[in-house]
């Protein structure tokens, strides 16, 4: 399996004929995340119809691994302008505000590496011209792999940490799943299912129609712009794409169980909500909405995420993603399993070299003004 054997062809993601079953066929044998699954990215392509290059991986007459590359420019600081390469993006930022996660090459299991050498090759040698290739969010190892194949340097511009459950572990060693948690952990949520429980029972409830999953979502809007703020990269409730993309995967996923919608109630009041991913028996939690409380007693995210927790474990599901983010509520909830990183792969240019410069620069000025030091 090295990439000298394989070959890379292109052609324009709009006249890919037969590329949803292509697309389909190596995915059941790559075993991906959601994200490079056909039920994210062939939505992504009928939903926002980027203008796209396919890049198909052969190794002889087998198709081993595939690509949505898109060429965009990014202009920073007013002056600087980049030409960018992007894997599974379209470079628009109200786009991008769904923001993919363990990105990638879809890839034939085993030949992983050889696909990406193989890809990262032909963009070198047969895509000319560009200044960057962004990819993200992806693991931390992969994208040094990348930076390690291409030789170019590598600009990391955001990272965060992974958390999750294992459902598997959780059913083999046949305890609860509160009992893996922290002291302080458990206290918060018994606690708080106790003070819940004076407004009426506590459960889980479920759509039971596709129109009741997307009124669902839209009561999580004023709740998640309240929390996350209206402002740039806050909310993507406050982005009509991005409640577009996720209102037309609602209608899509449903139905084929590829969604789901979890409202917890304390008696007849809705106290919290989640939006989850699934894909392989994995559960992706997308965003949640939760009532706000005067009293900090009350966990409603704790005490959701947990009993969500213990019901896809009943329900056979293999894991609980928390995906990429710091709050401290994955990591009180889950274990970490990975770390994700946005990069940029950036050629030999003189205007990233003194971007870089500067950067570090003021990187340095920021950390020397916060400990005080004085010249």
């Amino acid at each position: 399996m090295t990439a000298g054997t394989l070959n890379v062809t292109r052609e324009p993601a709009h006249q890919a004929r037969g590329l949803r079953e292509q697309w389909l066929a190596l995915e059941a044998r790559a075993h991906p995340t959601v994200f490079l699954s056909w039920q994210w990215l062939g939505h992504w392509l009928r939903v926002y119809e980027p203008v796209a290059w396919v890049l198909r991986v052969h190794d002889g007459d087998r198709l081993v691994g595939l690509g949505l590359v898109v060429e965009t420019e990014e202009r920073r600081h007013g002056v600087l302008r980049s030409r960018c390469l992007r894997l599974h993006q379209t470079g628009h930022r109200l786009l991008d505000q769904i923001w993919i996660e363990y990105n990638g090459f879809l890839a034939e299991a085993g030949w992983e590496e050889a696909v990406a050498r193989a890809c990262l090759g032909y963009l070198d040698r047969e895509m000319a011209g560009w200044d960057e290739f962004i990819i993200g969010a992806i693991d931390a190892e992969e994208a040094e792999q990348y930076a390690h194949i291409t030789g170019l340097h590598k600009h990391v511009r955001w990272e965060a940490p992974c958390y999750g459950v294992d459902l598997d572990a959780l059913r083999s060693r046949g305890s609860g799943y509160l009992e893996t948690l922290s002291r302080n952990t458990r206290y918060q949520i018994n606690r708080s299912h106790r003070l819940y429980e004076e407004r009426g029972p506590v459960r889980l409830v479920r759509p039971e129609s596709v129109d009741e999953a997307l009124a669902v979502f839209d009561r999580i809007g004023p709740r998640h712009l309240e929390r996350w703020g209206r402002g740039p990269d806050q909310s993507g409730f406050a982005n009509p794409d991005f409640v577009r993309f996720h209102r037309e995967m609602i209608r899509a996923q449903w139905p084929q169980g590829g969604v789901d919608l979890v409202s917890l109630m304390a008696g007849d009041e809705e106290i919290a909500s989640f939006y989850n991913l699934l894909y392989d028996r994995v559960v992706y939690f997308y965003l949640g909405g939760m009532a706000p409380e005067a009293d900090n007693r009350f966990k409603p995210g704790l005490l959701g995420h947990s009993l969500c927790i213990e019901h896809y474990e009943a329900r056979g599901f293999r894991y609980y993603d928390f995906m990429g983010g710091d709050e401290r509520y994955k990591a009180n909830l889950g274990t970490l399993h990975r770390h994700l990183v946005q990069i940029a792969l950036q050629r030999a240019r003189f205007k990233l070299k003194l971007e870089d410069v500067a950067r570090r620069a003021r990187n340095r000025w920021l950390g020397e003004a916060s400990t005080g030091y004085d010249h």
